[in-house]
């Protein structure tokens, strides 16, 4: 049987400022340790609690959540078939899909990116192991409170909460028609490109990484074709190497897992393993990868940073680096990096990042040569590493 919760309303938040979470899995200990910590955060608050896909369709209009955590393995109706039909109800629902981290969840949860789903979180193999559990309820917290705001402005007749630093808030990608209502564009400082040509591109990202890298690869092949391309994208073990094979069939060109020590070539895709920061080294005249196994870095492992600041001891300034949409601000300090050394950085726009964060903090620390909407970034990479630098 299906129990809604919910959880009671915390005094420094009204029940409507709540980000509203519907949580689906057959697992009840699951159920029951996802619903104490959200229900433990004053800003969001668990309205069901649901065994399975089904039992989420059919009752979705009466709770009308903000975010769905839905599992992907369960009874009568599993994750991937019940994500379109949630969707075709409720357009505007930030799902999160969560799976333990096997290949095969891996590569439905990249599939479910693909058909509408928000972000992903891998479960750990077992509740009992404290700092497994304690990653993830961090990370699902955190993608909850970044994501969960996207849906909640959306709600009719609620009063509106205080909005969270720009860099900080979540936005739909631009599909159709501009707001009705836009606000005046803010000006951020531009830096000029460098002056030097580039010689390899480093690419940086994370919340909704994996859809804006599909769209890159697949428009720079003539950028690939001539020069290495190095990414970092946050995401756990086994998601990197389904993800490097997706670059790999997205752009037609070699694409993989980067391996300690071996040497950066042009023509090849590099993907920083999960739980790996990827690092660049020389080995005589050679740029090779080293894989860093060390604490994670602004949370995360991978981390951009390492990848942006060690490539400068081999290319100096002749560095292109490009920051996509993510939470949090990896890659700003390292982007600093590489402008001081006479590269540049150019960062995805908040109107096209499902979160605003990387890119947010790079563009308004004044490092960017360009902001621009994923579209434009492909094409702009073509001219400046076929010698245009304005």
């Amino acid at each position: 049987m299906s129990v809604a919760l919910t959880s009671a309303a915390s005094p420094t938040s009204t029940h409507t400022d709540k980000v509203r979470v519907m949580v689906v899995d057959d697992s009840v200990v699951i159920r029951g340790m996802i619903s104490r910590w959200i229900g433990a955060e004053p800003d969001m608050e668990v309205v069901a609690s649901l065994r399975t896909g089904l039992d989420a369709v059919n009752q979705l209009e009466r709770i009308n959540p903000d975010v769905a955590v839905l599992d992907i393995e369960m009874p009568d109706l599993d994750g991937i078939s019940a994500l379109p039909q949630l969707l075709a109800k409720k357009r505007d629902l930030v799902i999160i899909m969560a799976s333990t981290l096997t290949r095969r969840n891996a590569e439905i949860s990249i599939k479910a990116l693909s058909l509408g789903a928000s972000d992903y979180i891998p479960k750990p193999e077992s509740t009992r192991e404290a700092t497994a559990a304690e990653t993830f309820r961090h990370d699902l917290i955190q993608k909850i409170r970044h994501l969960g705001p996207r849906a909640r402005r959306s709600r009719p007749h609620t009063a509106s909460p205080p909005l969270a630093p720009s860099h900080d808030r979540p936005r739909a990608v631009v599909t159709g028609a501009a707001p009705a209502t836009p606000a005046a564009p803010v000006q951020l400082a531009r830096r000029p490109f460098g002056l030097l040509p580039p010689k390899v591109l480093l690419v940086g990202s994370s919340t909704g990484g994996p859809q804006a890298l599909m769209a890159l690869v697949a428009e720079i092949g003539s950028v690939i074709d001539r020069f290495p391309v190095l990414i970092t994208q946050h995401m756990p073990p086994t998601f990197t190497t389904i993800l490097a094979e997706h670059l790999a069939r997205t752009s037609k060109r070699p694409a993989h897992e980067a391996v300690d020590g071996e040497t950066i070539k042009a023509g090849q895709i590099y993907l920083a393993p999960g739980g790996r920061h990827m690092r660049i080294a020389r080995h005589g005249i050679d740029a090779v990868i080293a894989l860093d196994d060390g604490p994670p870095i602004n949370f995360c492992k991978p981390a951009v940073d390492p990848m942006f600041t060690s490539a400068i001891d081999v290319w100096q300034g002749s560095i292109m680096s490009v920051i996509l949409t993510g939470m949090g601000s990896d890659g700003m300090r390292g982007g600093k990096d590489i402008v001081a050394a006479g590269g540049s950085v150019i960062a995805q726009d908040e109107a096209t990042s499902v979160v605003w964060g990387m890119p947010g903090a790079a563009a308004n620390a004044g490092i960017c040569a360009a902001v621009l909407p994923l579209n434009q970034i492909a094409p702009k990479l073509v001219r400046v590493f076929s010698g245009d630098r304005s």
